[in-house]
């Protein structure tokens, strides 16, 4: 019998893929990834998010429910490493991260696969809403899930050929109506519990006063203002600091210049904030670096495919080539609109990922 950890956040999503796998046949084995970082009960009740003391009880009664083994396992380290000074790093210089996909590829996969394996584990599985197809040319790689709702493969796009082998995503195949309808008929109780929306280390969505903190604590420095001004440096008006901001931003620049405004582009080594019009925050070339192919072992060709610019993009047409060693260019049939430094372009050959990489 193939041994599985699965990662539980003690969501409904998490849980039920426990449930499916148990149903499968697999020797199911309940984990949770302690992450939080304060050391008293009430930091870490409030602040750990997904991952915090109600989310580690309720996967542990649903565990008990299941009749598997549970354990938390301590990721402190690798999520503060891998996620938080990342996270904090990249607003510092001027991009803005997607944290989720940093957790997924560092520390869901790599640190609990690795930790999995050296319990004698075959497989990790978590509730993501993805599919996990093996192609004809050997190649393992995400499809999009059953409902494309709630598709979550943008965020998976960096997982390592190794990841996907040593990985099941049983929820992929299902609507989020029937994973909260199996829960609700085998009486987990997390069966109506809302999904978490917020970045789990930001609860409260202020990241920017996060990363004040942040920067306070190590240096005892607040972080310095700083001007607006034109592409051509025309001086517009004062800003709070670049963390407040991100390319394509529009509201809360306070600003009144008689037309909408855009944040075109942050300055980190000189501390500017970029503003402009609509049509100059359009573009047709999107630029990235990282790159992790998926279906394919490397691009030898131009390609016409279908990417994403974040999560929430829906998505639009353009042909990718390679144009580095480690950079692609895509050349978007329709004009795109904040194309985002940090964010990620995920690239779809119909339902399949191709690749993808961080924007620059």
């Amino acid at each position: 019998m193939s041994k599985v950890v699965v990662g539980m956040s003690g969501g409904v999503d998490s849980s039920v893929a426990a449930y499916l796998l148990k149903k499968q046949g697999y020797d199911v084995i309940g984990v949770t990834m302690q992450i939080w970082q304060e050391e008293d009960a009430c930091s870490i009740e409030e602040n750990g998010g997904c991952c915090g003391l109600s989310a580690v009880e309720d996967a542990r009664r649903v565990a008990s429910a299941l009749g598997i083994p549970y354990y938390v396992m301590n990721f402190r380290k690798e999520f503060k490493e891998n996620v938080i000074d990342y996270f904090t790093g990249e607003y510092l210089n001027g991009r803005t991260p997607n944290p989720c996909i940093a957790c997924n590829r560092y520390v869901k996969w790599e640190a609990l696969l690795n930790r999995s394996m050296a319990i004698g584990a075959d497989y990790i599985a978590t509730g993501h809403y993805a599919r996990i197809d093996r192609l004809p040319n050997g190649r393992y790689t995400l499809r999009r899930s059953a409902t494309l709702a709630k598709d979550q493969t943008y965020a998976l796009y960096n997982l390592t050929q190794e990841q996907l082998k040593r990985t099941l995503m049983p929820v992929g195949a299902y609507s989020k109506d029937e994973i909260r309808s199996i829960a609700e008929k085998i009486g987990l109780i997390v069966a109506d519990k809302p999904d978490s929306q917020d970045i789990c280390f930001v609860p409260d969505g202020d990241y920017a006063s996060f990363i004040e903190d942040t920067v306070r604590k190590k240096t005892g420095k607040e972080l310095p203002t700083g001007n607006f001004v034109t592409p051509d440096g025309h001086i517009l008006g004062q800003h709070k600091g670049i963390i407040h901001y991100t390319v394509g931003q529009r509201k809360g620049l306070g600003l009144a210049l008689g037309y909408p405004a855009f944040v075109l582009e942050i300055r980190p080594e000189t501390n500017e904030v970029v503003i402009g019009t609509y049509e100059e925050s359009l573009t047709h070339t999107v630029r990235a670096n990282h790159v992790n192919f998926m279906a394919v072992d490397d691009l030898a060709e131009p390609k016409r495919v279908f990417a994403k610019i974040r999560y929430n993009h829906r998505g639009a047409w353009c042909t990718v080539e390679k144009s580095g060693e480690d950079e692609i260019i895509c050349h978007f049939e329709e004009p795109q609109r904040a194309v985002t430094p940090g964010q990620a372009v995920v690239l779809y050959d119909g339902e399949y990922v191709l690749g993808g990489g961080t924007i620059v």
